[in-house]
């Protein structure tokens, strides 16, 4: 049983839930946990890479339902053993990423706790909000970037041996500008956090669809989480002014399959430990 679709499902009768923001009105509401030894290790970051991962993966649910950040609420659980120095170090991380975003951090919360467990909220604006429904049958299915790395990053730190600062998983790589440009131009998008088999599956149940593979894709690609790219869908007349924008911003893209009647399944394993 997938225990967070069960628990997710009994709180259905919301119509704002189930994907990656509440959108209401212009505004889009988007929050994530990101906790010790679930999502990271204090041994594998610095205070400082930790605050600056967890606003980054938050704002990458907002970018890809196309509204810009706005305003973070922070929750941090911080063990007693911290210093002041640590303290500083971790604020440093949350301002920094917000200033880079121009997000104003309003509020939240701390407390004591035994390890350190961070939720931010973001308050994001959209004109026209993107979704993961609206994809079509026929629609082209595509995701930016190489993905594979943060597997095998994340493989390495389990096994004790470091990994470069510049790894994705330690830094995610978010392209807004070139999302934003595309948005007028696609169908649906979520950004690949549980990997891309994973979220080919939420995408599929979204739109009741299937999906027809231009090529196989081996498990060390498609089961990868950690990634922060983007999986979004398209029409094919609208192919050449993708590319062209993707070129402008020098953004790999890979499109893969085709969307067709049908469903998926999802194989891969939970990739947090």
């Amino acid at each position: 049983m997938n225990k967070e679709d069960f628990f997710i499902k009994q709180f259905s009768n919301s119509k704002f839930i189930g994907d990656d923001g509440a959108v209401i009105g212009h505004y889009v509401y988007s929050q994530d946990a990101f906790f010790e030894n679930v999502h990271f290790k204090t041994s594998w970051m610095s205070l400082k890479q930790i605050a600056k991962k967890a606003m980054l993966v938050n704002i990458s649910d907002a970018i890809v339902m196309n509204s810009i950040p706005k305003y973070a609420l922070l929750t941090v659980a911080i063990p007693k053993t911290y210093s002041k120095k640590d303290l500083i170090e971790l604020a440093d991380g949350f301002k920094q990423v917000a200033s880079k975003y121009g997000i104003e951090i309003i509020g939240g919360d701390t407390i004591a706790n035994i390890k350190l467990d961070i939720s931010v909220t973001i308050i994001s604006k959209t004109k026209k909000a993107v979704f993961r429904t609206g994809t079509k049958i026929d629609d082209l299915v595509c995701y930016t970037g190489d993905l594979g790395s943060c597997k095998k990053d994340l493989d390495s730190l389990l096994n004790n041996k470091k990994v470069s600062k510049k790894s994705k998983f330690i830094k995610p790589k978010l392209n807004a500008k070139f999302f934003y440009e595309i948005a007028p131009y696609i169908n649906s998008a979520l950004d690949i956090s549980d990997g891309l088999f994973f979220e080919l599956e939420r995408l599929g149940k979204a739109n009741k669809i299937g999906f027809d593979f231009f090529e196989t894709i081996n498990n060390d690609i498609g089961c990868s989480g950690e990634e922060y790219e983007v999986l979004f869908t398209y029409k094919q007349k609208n192919r050449k002014k993708i590319e062209k924008i993707a070129k402008k911003y020098k953004v790999n893209l890979n499109t893969f399959a085709k969307a067709i009647q049908g469903e998926y399944s999802n194989k891969c394993k939970g990739h947090h430990f």
